[in-house]
């Protein structure tokens, strides 16, 4: 008897086992999302995103409205901070985003950023000067930016409503160049602007993107003060202060095209342990056709090694890893995306690899 229980048991536990690895592949038909947000000056998600990150990967953030925002949000907010996005806006805003939400645009998995508070990391600017915005390419899509700043009325005690903000933006840019591939912690649209001459004190730059090839639009707001500073970044990290942004490199030459964009790659580390870490890659379809399949690529930056993979067939060289798809989630529908899932060894710094990804 005790025979037959045993095997009936083991069975059991062989059926959770298949059952807990058949809910880790994710297949989702829906538009596709995360593709960027201001860096320059850096929006909440962004520079909370940099405030928390630790050297496992993990997001742990000091910034107490950082913190409040992932308790409210949850860390996958600030793992996509790119992407806080509405797939339906359509260039809509008075009366599509409603007041109060305008930093999350309405989005549910971004409202924690919404927060009402002064705590939030701080960009020090001067007014007047000429500064070199950035914005995350991390897909590429055509489109305007539009960036528009506080009234003097504007109080950072209350959540943000559009007549808070004024009129017209004081910078409109339409499809700038790029530096750094999309898919990439540092890649992004660079662009010359003038900040307003007219301000001082605590205010918010609030920005928006508007593809031209999608109704899907990107929001977004960074907490400055006009203080006589150069882009000094306050408020994030353990002792609470980041350096400047670094300087500017030659453009690429306006003849380059631009990376696609049409296989898009998202890496995250889900957890995290001594000796090891269970991470997590979602390959997105951004191309007009369907696909058959797909592969993603990248190389390990500091030792790690996959010790198990799901939803998904792997193989290596040194520290190169190929993955390609299984045979139930290679098919994919223009917007649709699939997940895969592994198990690493590491013996050191946690750091990400940048992860590229082609479809067929």
């Amino acid at each position: 008897m005790s025979s037959y229980r045993a095997r009936t048991a083991a069975l059991l536990t062989a059926a959770t086992t298949l059952l807990a690895a058949a809910a880790v592949l994710t297949v989702r038909s829906e538009p596709a999302a995360a593709h960027g947000a201001a860096m320059v000056p850096g929006s909440r998600t962004f520079l909370c995103w940099q405030d928390g990150l630790s050297p496992t990967g993990e997001i742990q953030p000091y910034n107490p409205a950082c913190s409040a925002a992932v308790d409210q949000s949850g860390a996958n907010s600030l793992y996509n901070w790119f992407s806080v996005l509405r797939s339906d806006a359509d260039g809509r805003t008075v009366g599509f985003i409603p007041d109060g939400q305008l930093c999350s645009g309405g989005n549910p998995g971004f409202l924690g950023y919404d927060l009402a508070r002064i705590d939030w990391p701080l960009t020090h600017l001067t007014a007047g000067q000429n500064i070199e915005f950035r914005y995350s390419n991390w897909a590429h899509h055509p489109g305007t930016f539009y960036f528009y700043v506080t009234k003097d009325s504007w109080s950072p005690t209350r959540p943000l409503a559009w007549s808070d903000l004024e009129e017209q933006p004081f910078l409109t840019v339409t499809n700038p160049p790029q530096r750094g591939g999309p898919g990439t912690d540092d890649g992004h649209y660079y662009f010359a602007g003038t900040l307003p001459a007219d301000k001082s004190g605590r205010h918010l730059i609030y920005s928006r993107w508007v593809r031209s090839d999608s109704p899907e639009n990107f929001f977004g707001c960074s907490d400055v003060t006009f203080d006589g500073g150069n882009g000094e970044v306050t408020g994030i990290g353990p002792g609470g202060t980041a350096p400047p942004p670094s300087p500017t490199t030659a453009p690429p030459s306006p003849t380059t095209p631009p990376p696609s964009g049409d296989c898009m790659a998202v890496y995250k580390v889900i957890n995290a342990w001594p000796g090891g870490f269970q991470g997590e890659v979602e390959i997105m379809n951004h191309a007009a056709t369907t696909w058959a399949g797909w592969t993603a690529r990248w190389t390990w930056p500091s030792g790690q090694s996959i010790v198990q993979l799901w939803s998904g067939t792997h193989t290596t060289s040194g520290s190169a890893v190929a993955v390609t798809n299984a045979s139930y989630n290679g098919t994919l529908a223009p917007g649709s995306r699939a997940t895969f899932g592994f198990l690493a060894s590491l013996s050191g710094t946690n750091t990400s690899p940048t992860v590229t990804c082609t479809g067929s």
